[in-house]
């Protein structure tokens, strides 16, 4: 009896040290005004950066036709807590492009729909924490102009 409960016990520890595994976070992207160019997403952990993740070399990045309906996977994500940044390149001339060198010409959003005050969102704004498995989010795409 006493090596069954230490055996349950050992196990009962295992399980408890194991790492956390890797999800997957599916996101769909709503009102896109065309379906000229490209999407570009990146989600990030670092506040820092955020929202130019490209300069996170550890951020999830994906690029994909702008469409109809589009939707982007993210997978081999780690639990923790991440934002999103879209960018509707409707050119693909891989930058976001700006009218007068301030506003944006091109659609733009962020997770959890942080607001845009004359700048972009604050990661704080933005940011969900993300556990096992799947996650499904939506993003609604922006337009300044």
């Amino acid at each position: 009896m006493k090596v069954c409960a230490l055996a349950l016990a050992g196990a009962a520890a295992s399980l408890a040290a194991a790492p956390a595994h890797a999800g997957e976070v599916v996101i769909t992207v709503t009102d896109l005004r065309s379906t000229k160019g490209v999407v570009r997403a990146c989600m990030t952990t670092r506040a820092d950066i955020f929202p130019k993740c490209i300069k996170d070399p550890g951020a999830h990045r994906v690029v994909v036709p702008a469409g109809d309906k589009v939707e982007i996977r993210f997978t081999g994500v780690k639990p923790g807590q991440y934002a999103v940044a879209l960018l509707h390149d409707e050119n693909n001339n891989g930058k976001a492009d700006r009218a007068m060198g301030m506003m944006p010409k091109e659609g733009y959003g962020f997770s959890r729909d942080a607001p845009v005050n004359m700048a972009p969102p604050k990661f704080k704004d933005a940011v969900m924490t993300l556990g096992e498995g799947a996650s499904r989010i939506a993003i609604k795409m922006r337009y300044f102009l």
